[in-house]
């Protein structure tokens, strides 16, 4: 996916901050960048983005625009304990469907976040495996009951489109 379309993708009103107040977010299974860098426009300048991931390239690069920071840190964040605390939000773009026992792992999520905090989640709409890419599906609707069993109130699709494997859409939530 290009960095314009994750821009698009993961659009709301609740990401666009009009306060110059720097916030602090995680990008949990950061992959290559792309939706770091698309998070990174909608926050204000002296933001910061930890774009965590089991595996991070060496040459990994993750354009942001100025004044906000994006510190690569290499964690597994499903085996090891969050080191974040009152983060603002955290996204999660194709990472959750990598989760097994997924309801532990969105309370373990609360512990990382702000409790205004939001959670911006990138998925495959479908509950049909398909191995070793995606093990765990999270179509919307198990995505709702999820998020409701741990408590959390808005739950909202924000974005969706096409994907390029053609075997389901791909959506955007907003979750807080």
């Amino acid at each position: 996916m290009k960095l314009q379309e994750a821009i698009q993708l993961i659009q709301h009103k609740d990401l666009s901050v009009d306060t110059p107040t720097p916030v602090t977010w995680a990008d949990l299974g950061c992959g290559s960048g792309t939706f770091t860098a698309a998070l990174a426009h909608y926050l204000p300048a002296g933001s910061t983005i930890y774009a965590v991931d089991k595996e991070l390239s060496s040459d990994l690069h993750i354009p942001a625009p100025a004044g906000v920071q994006v510190s690569p840190r290499q964690l597994d964040f499903v085996k090891e304990d969050l080191p974040f605390a009152s983060l603002n939000g955290i996204i999660m773009a194709n990472a959750l469907h990598y989760v097994k026992d997924q309801q532990a792992f969105i309370n373990k999520l609360k512990a990382s976040l702000a409790p205004d905090g939001i959670l911006v989640i990138v998925e495959y709409d479908t509950d049909v495996p398909v191995p070793v890419w995606v093990p765990y599906p999270l179509s919307f609707v198990r995505l709702k009951q999820l998020f409701s069993a741990a408590g959390y109130r808005h739950i909202e699709k924000t974005g969706e489109r096409s994907s390029v494997y053609g075997r389901a859409n791909l959506y955007a939530s907003l979750i807080k």
